[in-house]
């Protein structure tokens, strides 16, 4: 098939849900339009709406099965994060704009381009192949950039129940450094925050004997926490990270020792840790330390792998035919709904577009980036076909 057709048809396909403002939660008709070129190739297109007026979410489950029984659902959000000030813009980032030979736009990186890759690739090879072994679908939803709480778990959740799980999943995340093609991830670490409040009496800072300073208490703890190593991570994970991300005590005052202090932190943790074990062993720092103190936990997500197996094999080779690279796998980076889908599906990666703009000023994709974007989907597809055929 003709590079500069398919290029064309992403593309259009690109620019089309890049003019869609659609700032989380607001979907703006991006999962209509999808739903639309899915419907003629046979896609049972499933809305699961959620969430409350003032937040309402769209999810869309659509699926087209093979002959198998094994189904590849292709996985992502149509829901980006706010512009910021448009005058920082050099053009409008929901008028998809051609410039120096990239794509311009809210979401031209993050992840329209490559919602529009799934669904040409999807296209391309049912074109070729009408009655694959390989069953195919699209877990799509318009909450990954906010709380994700009415998205991609909601629809994970009602799978399950119906025993509808597929069996491997591609997060259409941009996870490329330099060129398409280069990194993929084949896991995320889980992230688990904590509000830690120490507790103190208030008082004169000039009678210190009648007031007790919870920033002098928590110093200690502060420190040992510090020095912990939490784990040594493995072959696949750097080792847990535990980072404070706020302190705030006091009344504003320079004459008053503050009755409380409170802690923001935050661990990304590995597969070699569970939440259960990272709290028990910070909690054994703060009372050793004697401290009074109430403290909430907050898990956002737990930590995902994927094993090269199949999934991993067929991206991979998909990679190499398109591009001639030798792909990094991958597992740094923030979270992302691959969390939730890796509790229903046992193999899950994420592969997209260079990620060097998202969530800034003058997010693009480069042009040369998308074609080889959609023809590696589109391989990935032919080679788990060929392996659920033989």
């Amino acid at each position: 098939m003709n590079t500069i057709t398919t290029c064309h048809d992403t593309m259009r396909l690109a620019e089309q849900l890049i003019a869609k403002p659609s700032v989380t939660p607001d979907d703006a008709g991006c999962l209509d339009l999808i739903a639309d070129a899915l419907n003629p190739l046979g896609f049972v297109c499933e809305f699961m709406d959620s969430g409350p007026d003032t937040f309402r979410v769209r999810n869309l489950w659509a699926k087209r099965a093979g002959t198998s029984g094994q189904t590849l659902a292709f996985a992502g959000h149509t829901d980006v994060v706010p512009t910021g000030p448009l005058t920082q813009w050099d053009s409008d980032p929901f008028t998809p704009t051609h410039r120096d030979g990239k794509l311009f736009g809210r979401g031209a990186s993050d992840m329209k381009t490559s919602l529009a890759a799934m669904v040409v690739a999807v296209q391309e090879f049912l074109t070729a192949n009408p009655q694959p072994a390989l069953g195919i679908a699209f877990l799509l939803t318009s909450d990954e950039e906010g709380p994700a709480l009415d998205g991609t778990v909601v629809v994970c959740k009602a799978l399950q129940g119906r025993g509808d799980a597929p069996q491997f999943c591609i997060v259409g995340e941009p996870t490329s450094v330099q060129q398409t093609g280069d990194m993929i991830k084949n896991g995320r670490r889980g992230t688990m925050s904590g509000k830690l409040t120490v507790k103190g009496v208030q008082g004169h800072i000039a009678y210190p004997h009648l007031a007790d300073n919870p920033i002098h208490r928590l110093a200690p703890a502060l420190a040992e926490l510090v020095s912990i190593r939490w784990d040594e991570g493995n072959a696949f994970f750097p080792p847990t990270s535990w980072q404070v991300s706020n302190i705030h005590a006091g009344t504003g005052a320079s004459n008053v020792i503050p009755g409380d202090c409170v802690v923001d932190f935050n661990f990304r943790f590995c597969t070699e840790s569970t939440p259960e074990s990272l709290q028990q062993r910070l909690t054994d720092v703060l009372d050793k330390q004697g401290l009074q103190y109430d403290l909430k936990w907050t898990i956002g997500g737990l930590p995902f792998l994927t094993t090269p197996g199949s999934l991993v094999r067929a991206i991979q080779q998909a990679i190499t035919d398109e591009t001639g690279l030798t792909t990094e796998l991958s597992t740094t980076g923030g979270t992302s709904d691959g969390r939730f889908i890796a509790q229903i599906c046992p193999q899950v990666i994420e592969f997209g577009p260079p990620n060097a703009t998202i969530h800034k000023v003058n997010e693009h994709v480069a042009l040369s980036d998308i074609a080889p974007l959609k023809a590696i989907y589109r391989r990935t597809l032919e080679h788990l076909n060929a392996g659920l055929s033989a």
